[in-house]
């Protein structure tokens, strides 16, 4: 009985030395360790046997099965790493190649500008202070000095959520928070956007970025003021534009000034660019307010203060000669990739 297993183990490692693929090694296995395998077609010839037949036949049928598994076993190992190394030479990549450059992007122009002008501040000593868009009426208009019903709100009409809550015309409610939360002396901007009922047009949008300024103190006068706005006119738009100073009027700053700088087109000669004036107004700006001193905590006796606001688009528009407001929000690459452009707004976001 015992050669039997012998002629069955001899025709398995005849057959193993042709397998050189998974496919053949598994039928091979089902061959001869399958449920009607050759190995198995001996289990059932163990009941003619003599005990001490059994005993031996037993032992060296699981011996026989136990060396073939190990070989099917070991062969899989081998043809499994051979195709994973052809499949990695197959699907090599190569390195060597240039890479796909994909766009970064860049940073939009009226992000750009915002970072320049608070740069700018900063290096005069301002804190950037930033609040909520959605605003109460309160520090929106109240504490500003403009009382329910007053007619200067209607210039700043906006889009309300009820009566008491609104969405913010300026960032000027930051100035005010700040006041209520300090008792001395404040230097800050305070940039972010706005929102007002206009209609859009080339020059007007419902939606805007303002930057505002306070500066609190008990020596401050309108020469600070004159002095701050000369510096930051020169640093945004060149050390030779002229800055022109006018009387105007805001109900949160007594005196009030409008701030006009020379027009770059016409180097102040006048154009149509500038309405035939020489002069373009850039922002607003004055004394705060005795009545907004005293609703934030301030005796007006003993602390003076300036505040300046201006748009962030009116400078872009200013500085890069852009004639239309809308371009900022259009997304359209066209406009946007002109400032990609060497000597344009290059820095990368």
């Amino acid at each position: 009985m015992k050669e039997k297993v012998v002629e069955i183990k001899q025709m398995f490692n005849e057959e193993i030395k042709s397998i050189d693929n998974i496919k053949d090694l598994n039928e091979l296995r089902v061959k001869y360790l399958g449920k009607k395998g050759e190995i198995q077609k001996l289990s059932p010839l163990i009941k003619d046997l003599s005990n001490d037949e059994k005993k031996d036949f037993g032992k060296s049928l699981n011996e026989t099965k136990k060396e073939v598994s190990k070989k099917i076993e070991d062969l899989l190992e081998k043809l499994e790493s051979k195709e994973l190394e052809k499949r990695l030479l197959d699907e090599k990549i190569d390195t060597s190649l240039p890479s796909t450059k994909l766009p970064l992007g860049f940073v939009h122009p009226l992000t750009k500008v915002r970072r320049e002008i608070e740069e700018i501040f900063v290096s005069m000593g301002y804190d950037v202070v930033e609040g909520p868009e959605v605003e109460f009426d309160l520090y929106n208009f109240e504490k500003l000095n403009l009382p329910k019903n007053h007619p200067a709100r209607d210039a700043q009409d906006t889009f309300y959520v009820n009566d008491e809550v609104l969405l913010r015309t300026q960032t000027s409610p930051v100035q005010v928070r700040t006041m209520e939360k300090s008792e001395g002396e404040i230097r800050i901007i305070s940039p972010g956007k706005t929102y007002r009922r206009d209609d859009d047009d080339p020059t007007h949008s419902h939606q805007f970025m303002q930057i505002e300024g306070l500066v609190i103190g008990k020596n401050i006068s309108l020469a600070h003021l004159k002095g701050t706005l000369e510096e930051f006119a020169k640093k945004i738009f060149g050390k030779d534009v002229k800055v022109r100073f006018r009387p105007s009027y805001f109900p949160f700053t007594e005196p009030s000034i409008e701030v006009d700088i020379s027009c770059f087109k016409c180097k102040g000669k006048g154009c149509s660019f500038c309405s035939n004036t020489g002069f373009i107004e850039i922002l607003g700006s004055g004394m705060v307010h005795p009545n907004v001193l005293k609703m934030s905590g301030y005796d007006p006796e003993v602390y003076k203060g300036f505040a300046f606001g201006l748009g962030i688009e009116r400078v872009a528009m200013l500085k890069y000669g852009i004639s239309d407001i809308r371009d900022f929000y259009t997304n359209d690459l066209r406009f946007l990739n002109q400032f990609n452009r060497k000597g344009g707004l290059e820095d990368e976001a």
